[in-house]
């Protein structure tokens, strides 16, 4: 468990311990309604250490949350061509650190505003608020995206372009229910199915071909 997570709710949890103390003066059930909040905003922004497969051709998840999509599509961002795409549904209940789905560089972050569609919606992709990240490695780059939802209105990207990260390292987080994506080479061999629930630096969700 790491603070780095809750320090990005320093001033939620502060204005909700202002809200107890203030209406509890009046009011129990005020004062108990906002101690539920506080305690629900730390399960939120809770960040558990994680164990992650040691075997680099394993990739795993970049976030907690469920399997909604695996469809081969476009990636004109950093890929520049077809890759498998495994979209990630993360709601308020799922862990929100997203991490590094292997031992690789940080080689392409870049922001893009947009709207704040239901994160489950196929075209939020395209049009919701995102962080593309581009990772890279002697055999492969996978890119990521951090995709805001209807809940969710910040990403927080904690490293930079040319840090070294290992497979399951946090690299960010998106606040308050999301969408994480990652593309993967065609050549990968996908381990999960769409309803799939999986640990984001744990689960593996795809394999690389061997060497």
């Amino acid at each position: 468990m790491r603070l780095q997570a809750f320090w990005e709710a320093r001033w939620i949890l502060a204005f909700l311990a202002v809200l107890a103390i203030v209406f509890g003066l009046f009011s129990a059930w005020a004062f108990w309604f906002f101690v539920l909040l506080f305690l629900c905003t730390i399960a939120f922004f809770r960040d558990p250490d994680r164990a992650s497969p040691t075997d680099p051709n394993l990739i795993v998840a970049a976030a907690d949350g469920t399997v909604v999509d695996i469809v081969e599509v476009d990636e004109n961002e950093v890929l520049k061509n077809k890759s498998r795409r495994v979209g990630i549904f993360l709601s308020v209940l799922d862990v929100h650190t997203n991490r590094a789905p292997m031992d690789g560089r940080v080689i392409y972050r870049q922001h893009r505003a947009g709207l704040c569609l239901d994160a489950r919606r196929p075209d939020c992709s395209e049009k919701n608020e995102s962080m593309t990240w581009g990772f890279e490695n002697p055999r492969v780059t996978i890119v990521v995206r951090q995709i805001t939802g209807a809940i969710a209105r910040r990403i927080v990207a904690w490293a930079n372009v040319g840090d070294d990260l290992k497979k399951g390292e946090r690299f960010g987080m998106i606040r308050f229910g999301s969408r994480t994506e990652l593309y993967l080479p065609l050549s990968a061999t996908i381990l999960v199915r769409v309803g799939d629930h999986v640990a984001g630096g744990a689960t593996p969700i795809a394999r690389l071909p061997n060497e």
